[in-house]
């Protein structure tokens, strides 16, 4: 009511407050609720699990930990046997014990800049551990871990000198890493021979080597344990790169190629293997840091086997014009390149900020069947020493 006396119009309380639906004991809309200090700093695992709760990014972070336990507690045993039709399940696969020990196969996809910062560790811990089966990346994924088993990379400035000056130094700036020319020299010295040796083999044994038979032969050569691709040649894990001359790599073999004509890199091979990855496998995850080229080729291999079980994109690239690099995972469903009944999560961040904290939560704890299994087996003991204490006391006292 007004000072004159008059009501507000019903027309007014009701276009403004609208009813409100109840979201009580809907665990779907769980309470906003941040990290709580009160107790002091929490604990790594305290913080991370407040996330869910948190809202914007923080709860996208959340999802995306939850999806990749999804995808790692995977067994092929979750799913149906189909007895006939298209997609039967093949006799070799309707064995019990089989189908609990089949698990997703997880392809790891990563732009370059991933190993030209600190990011390189995380991935380097995957791939030694073999957390994940299958790699993609671009050519500077390969070559700047190469040469950083070398020659370091450096902390520099967004900002502080400019692109001339740098280039007058000699140093390459990536965002705010710096890459000394020299690197690239000491990279040219361990490839040379190297593409020497592909050369005779290929002449002499009629070797045709693709970009994933490449990557494994460097990985071989480097012969240092802080490299990734070291371990993923020691671990067999395929690493797929169909750009691979697009780098310091092709700047070798177009060099090279004046040398020495007539070598053979063959990316017809390496499609049928990537696919094939896919396709023969029974449940598959991707995660893809970045977007471009690695976020397209690993979604298009899923596209063979009609869509991924399991999706975690994170990139900050955005949806509005188009770009497949920000293209929400929506609309790779739309192509069947993450299945209809799947739930991705995209985290629009800098994957420098929250990989290493996912993974914290995810590939750096205990597998997560085995610890249901473990925890259900635990409480059926429990429950059975209950019972036999239960009946040793009717027992005393009759």
């Amino acid at each position: 009511m007004n000072k004159d006396g008059d009501e507000v119009p019903e027309s007014v309380t009701d276009a403004v407050l609208v009813k409100s639906e109840s979201l009580e004991d809907r665990p779907e809309h769980p309470p906003v609720r941040g990290v709580d200090w009160s107790n002091g700093a929490p604990s790594l695992d305290t913080m991370m699990a407040a996330f869910m709760t948190t809202g914007f990014q923080a709860t996208e972070v959340g999802r995306a930990i939850e999806e990749i336990n999804r995808m790692r507690a995977w067994r092929l045993s979750d799913e149906p046997i189909k007895e006939s039709g298209v997609g039967a399940t093949p006799d070799d696969m309707k064995d019990p014990d089989v189908r609990a020990k089949t698990k997703a196969k997880i392809f790891l996809s990563f732009t370059s800049n991933m190993i030209s910062s600190g990011v390189r560790e995380t991935i380097l811990y995957l791939v030694k551990e073999k957390k994940v089966d299958v790699l993609v990346t671009t050519a500077g994924g390969i070559e700047e871990d190469i040469m950083k088993c070398i020659t370091p990379h450096y902390l520099g400035d967004f900002s502080k000198w400019k692109g001339p000056e740098l280039r007058k130094r000699g140093l390459n700036r990536i965002g705010n890493l710096l890459v000394p020319n020299q690197n690239y020299c000491n990279f040219e010295d361990f490839m040379s021979p190297i593409l020497d040796s592909m050369m005779d083999e290929q002449e002499k044994n009629g070797t045709i080597w693709t970009p994933s038979s490449m990557i494994a032969r460097l990985g071989k050569e480097i012969n240092n344990e802080e490299s990734v691709y070291y371990w993923a040649w020691k671990n067999n894990i395929p690493v797929y790169c169909p750009a691979i001359t697009d780098g310091s790599v092709g700047d070798m073999i177009y060099f090279f190629s004046y040398k020495r004509p007539g070598f053979i890199l063959d990316i017809a091979g390496d499609i049928r293997g990537i696919n094939n990855e896919a396709v023969q496998a029974h449940g598959t995850g991707m995660i893809i840091l970045g977007g471009g080229l690695v976020k397209h080729h690993t979604c298009n291999a899923n596209l063979m086997r009609n869509g991924a079980n399991f999706s975690v994109f994170i990139n900050t690239g955005q949806a509005f014009d188009g770009s497949d690099s920000g293209a929400a995972p929506d609309e790779a469903i739309s192509w069947g390149k993450i299945k209809i009944d799947a739930k991705p999560v995209k985290v629009s961040c800098d994957a420098t900020l929250v990989f290493p904290l996912i993974v914290s939560q995810t590939f750096a704890k205990p597998d997560p069947r085995r610890a249901a299994e473990d925890g259900e087996e635990t409480a059926a003991a429990a429950a059975a020493d209950e019972g036999e204490a239960a009946a040793e006391t009717e027992g005393g006292s009759s």
